[in-house]
């Protein structure tokens, strides 16, 4: 994400479903920074996030894009949502209004159609992404100049399976479709105090993955479009 930032000129951006809010944290360090979510539960454990970085909490809403219908930002942002989404079309159409003219989309979706399994059956996932599924819903909703990088290759793929391994077990027991979707955001995340911990063991594996990011491979995906409805 930080790489295709750094090709975005931006001031305002949207987050669309905020999770924990430690990505949305990140962003509100840099920009005017609005997030919305479904999730009360996760909403909240945002704002106290928000709140301990010196953030305003404020920033932070619950509910969905009603609540900002009508404004445009430079850069609206979904990590992990769309695939949540039995219409991704429409879901992006219905995103881009929200994006200015000339300004920017920023995705993540879980990569490899044919890693579809039980932990994203217990997320609530629909789908999983080849570059070139990304590239033609991304292109049908009006968004042009699309960019990739992928993550998680090689420890992902160990992770993965590592969480379908229990999600085979939870299924069994699991809360139906939509409550499955709205706690996806919260499900195997660690918890702050151990931030410090999770940092030092993935700084090494990010340098690892680095050689795969401009391929079609590992467990997921950012995706950069522009909307260029000002041409």
């Amino acid at each position: 994400m930080r790489r295709l930032l750094a090709e975005v000129d931006a001031r305002s951006v949207l987050e669309i479903g905020v999770g924990l809010g430690s990505v949305g944290a990140l962003l509100a360090e840099r920009y005017d920074y609005t997030g919305v979510d479904l999730d009360l539960t996760a909403i909240s454990t945002a704002r106290r996030r928000f709140a301990q970085h010196g953030l305003d909490p404020d920033r932070l809403h619950h509910g969905g894009l009603e609540l900002v219908r009508g404004r445009e930002f430079d850069l609206v942002c979904a990590f992990e949502v769309l695939e949540h989404f039995e219409d991704d079309l429409a879901t992006l159409v219905e995103w881009r209004p929200f994006v200015a003219p000339d300004g920017y989309l920023l995705v993540s979706v879980p990569a490899g159609p044919h890693r579809f399994a039980k932990a994203d059956e217990k997320a609530g996932h629909f789908r999983r992404y080849s570059r070139a599924e990304a590239q033609r819903v991304l292109t049908a909703a009006g968004f042009s100049d699309v960019r990739f990088l992928n993550y998680g290759v090689p420890a992902g793929y160990v992770l993965e399976h590592a969480r379908n391994i229990l999600a085979t077990r939870q299924l069994r027991r699991s809360l139906p479709y939509d409550e499955r979707t709205l706690a996806s955001g919260r499900w195997l995340q660690p918890p702050p105090a151990l931030a410090g911990a999770t940092r030092a063991v993935a700084v090494p594996l990010t340098l690892a993955q680095r050689p795969f990011m401009r391929s079609d491979r590992g467990t997921g995906l950012v995706a950069l479009a522009r909307n260029r409805t000002a041409q």
